[in-house]
């Protein structure tokens, strides 16, 4: 946790990292708060009929012990990966909880993400637990691929096919479990992350990952734990930002979490679900402030007792800044991070961390600087790649199965974002853009290998690629060149049909909102497709 100091300097001279020789996250965010205080909130459920539901650390220790002893007796085992595809919700938390308890990795899946998305990560961690819900089950069942790990699919739903029934394997459980011993560099949670080529890959955290996010949570969200804390975010719990950003730092803190599964983010609803249950703490993507902005008027129209919003996953701009202050009465605090090693960089309004144009400075605990290709540090104002120096408690284990992949990401003891930045004189880092691929979109970071191995499946394409471009809502939409098989005609019609497979065989914020038909790519002399003059291009 950082200093009680309301000073940057002050912070980072003071702060130091206390990562415990033992330390598990489950017992960490619930047993602990169980043991002391069973009654208190958790989890605040809000239904699509806006019926709120309390969810106490006694039911979730108790529910997650439940769990951890079914899943136990079914051969689960220390490092098995559980893959968890739900909406915000206890039931989400009670079984990463278990998962932790039992000293397996949770391997959490996006709810938007389609069938061939889910068929890829379920195969690539050889995940032997499946937890989900009848869409989940809808999805899952049209996977052609062999899935021969997959022991035990677990539906909150109720049975169907061989799916078991949730409710019935927790009733029939016992209630008493005792978390596995794990050290904070024992695996578990695996989040899977796009590259630039190929397929994603799926960034391992070790039990660190937890504290690791502590100071850089605290920071944005200026001295979290205050009197009357109440967290929320629309970010789905799948993703590093609504889990790791919001979800779990809070718990540890103590701070409940208000859950409301959506599947469209609609600003007016917001601003109700923020007035009406009292949330003072939100993160929320850059892009979902930008729609926040179409009301008009929310301090009059909603009675807001917001303290502290929190963002991340792009650039938020000068114009968005300035829009929290006069629209909203606060500053919105920017954040920077990777999955790989998340919320290493931000701002901090209440000490006087915050810059227009700028994501902030490094959050105590961190040694973040913009370095050359040869790993040498930049001088103040010169561009370079925003890096992170291990060892850092917040740093991934590795690319699971894939050392190559992780040897790649580091320059000597310096970790690579494949972000160019500049640093000032005073410690302040400014985002200039990638050096990759990635497309940023929605705060979603987007790799084009797996939305062009999708397009490549569709009977018609022979050849495609994809890139972002430019959007002032999106920051950038996805953007695909096809190139036709022969018969086949550019049309309107068929446009539409490529973004609906994309679309449902990926997900709602892959499919490419734009296609233009050409009858050639341009290639390098090895075959490989020069994405920079399609981007310039769009």
């Amino acid at each position: 946790m950082l200093p009680d100091l309301r000073d940057y300097d002050g912070l980072r001279a003071a702060f130091r990292w206390r990562i415990p020789a033992r330390y598990n996250i489950a017992v960490d965010i619930c047993d602990r708060w169980a043991e002391a205080e069973p009654q208190r909130t958790a989890i605040i459920e809000v239904s699509q009929d806006w019926r709120v539901s309390p969810v106490s650390f006694g039911h979730l220790r108790e529910q997650s012990n439940r769990l951890a002893n079914a899943l136990r007796s079914r051969g689960v085992e220390r490092g098995d990966r559980i893959a968890i595809l739900l909406p915000q919700g206890r039931s989400v938390l009670i079984a990463h909880l278990a998962a932790y308890k039992l000293g397996a990795i949770a391997v959490p899946l996006a709810a938007l993400f389609g069938v061939d998305a889910l068929a890829y990560r379920l195969g690539d961690a050889a995940a032997k637990v499946l937890i989900t819900d009848a869409a989940g089950l809808t999805k899952v069942g049209q996977i052609a691929e062999p899935l021969p790990e997959l022991g035990l699919v677990i539906s909150t739903d109720g049975a169907r096919g061989a799916a078991q029934d949730w409710g019935n394997l927790l009733a029939q459980a016992s209630p008493d479990f005792t978390a596995v011993d794990t050290g904070p560099d024992d695996p578990a949670l695996m989040i899977y992350t796009s590259g630039t080529t190929g397929n994603p890959k799926g960034a391992l955290h070790g039990h660190r990952v937890l504290p690791g996010h502590l100071p850089g949570v605290q920071m944005p969200h200026e001295f979290l734990p205050q009197p009357g804390d109440l967290a929320w975010t629309p970010a789905d719990w799948a993703w590093a930002g609504g889990l790791l950003n919001m979800l779990l730092p809070s718990l540890h803190f103590g701070v409940a979490v208000v859950a409301r599964p959506v599947t469209r983010f609609e600003p007016e609803e917001a601003y109700r679900l923020i007035a009406d249950l009292g949330i003072r703490n939100a993160f929320v993507p850059p892009t979902a402030l930008r729609m926040l902005r179409s009301v008009d008027r929310p301090r009059e129209r909603f009675a807001l007792k917001l303290r502290t919003i929190a963002s991340a996953g792009e650039a938020l701009g000068a114009e968005t800044l300035a829009w929290g202050r006069e629209a909203l009465g606060l500053t919105v605090n920017e954040a920077y991070g990777q999955t790989e090693c998340n919320l290493v960089l931000a701002s901090c309004a209440a000490i006087g961390v915050s810059r227009p144009g700028s994501i902030g400075k490094a959050v105590p605990g961190h040694k973040v600087a913009i370095i050359r290709p040869d790993g040498s540090i930049c001088a103040a104002d010169e561009e370079g790649q925003i890096a992170v120096r291990r060892p850092d408690p917040v740093m991934f284990l590795g690319y699971w199965r894939r050392p190559e992949a992780t040897a790649q990401k580091f320059i000597g003891d310096w970790m690579t974002t494949g972000d160019q930045g500049v640093q000032d004189a005073q410690g302040y880092v400014r985002f200039i853009g990638r050096d990759d691929d990635v497309i940023t979109s929605s705060g979603y970071r987007i790799g084009p290998g797996e939305i062009e191995d999708c397009l490549l499946k569709h009977e018609a394409v022979s050849l495609a690629a994809v890139v972002g471009k430019p959007d002032a809502l999106r920051t950038e939409i996805v953007k695909a060149f096809i190139v036709l098989k022969a018969g086949r005609e550019p049309s309107e019609a068929l446009a539409a049909e490529l973004q609906a497979f994309v679309r449902k065989r990926l997900s709602a914020h892959e499919y490419p909102r734009e296609i233009a038909f050409r009858d050639e790519l341009p290639l390098t002399t090895t075959g490989k497709i020069i994405r920079r003059l399609l981007r310039a291009e769009a």
